[in-house]
């Protein structure tokens, strides 16, 4: 998180605390991209990603008295959107409507064929273990955060973690996935 971020996330805060609407929204318009970048990677439609998303903001501003500023406001941010789509999950209320697409300009050719032959081979994963995959390759979670997050055990977040890879390794060739 850079320097400017922090200081705008300490100008706001205690504004947001005391429900001011123009803060929470700024709050909002700063962490909602990549909130949904976050739950569009773990839940499989569109509408459960934007369904995560307006349940993390509404526990944001329900609970934002509980952030202690011990780590970044994002880093918080994050946990509660992470937990939102992880409880999605559980609860198996996906729709098979959608397909992963992203607004991304197009890049050379062939990086664009392998991110989408990714895309294509993460959405083969079944939903735990691509949840998994997202939380620790790309978040960046630790596997006892992920244990934590997901009521399970370390081991059972390692295995998950190693099954995914292993056959993300299969679907991509030994080159693509190390």
């Amino acid at each position: 998180m850079d320097s400017i971020r922090l200081a705008q996330d300490a100008a706001i805060l205690p504004l947001a605390r005391q429900g001011d609407p123009v803060a929470q929204e700024a709050l909002y318009r700063a962490y909602s991209p990549q909130v949904y970048g976050l739950a569009r990677r773990i839940c499989r439609t569109r509408e459960d990603a934007e369904d995560v998303m307006q349940e993390t903001f509404f526990e944001v501003f329900r609970s934002i008295d509980k952030f202690r500023g011990e780590g970044s406001l994002w880093g918080w941010v994050k946990t509660i959107a992470a937990s939102k789509a992880l409880m999605r999950l559980r609860r198996n209320k996906y729709r098979d409507t959608d397909e992963l697409v992203d607004d991304v300009a197009p890049q050379r050719r062939e990086d664009t064929a392998l991110r989408m032959d990714l895309e294509a081979a993460l959405e083969r994963l079944p939903e735990v273990s691509r949840a998994v995959v997202w939380l620790h390759d790309v978040e960046g979670y630790t596997h006892d955060e992920i244990a934590q997050m997901m009521d399970r055990t370390v081991s059972f977040s390692k295995s998950q973690l190693a099954r995914a890879h292993a056959r993300l390794r299969r679907w991509l060739g030994e080159e693509v996935v190390a």
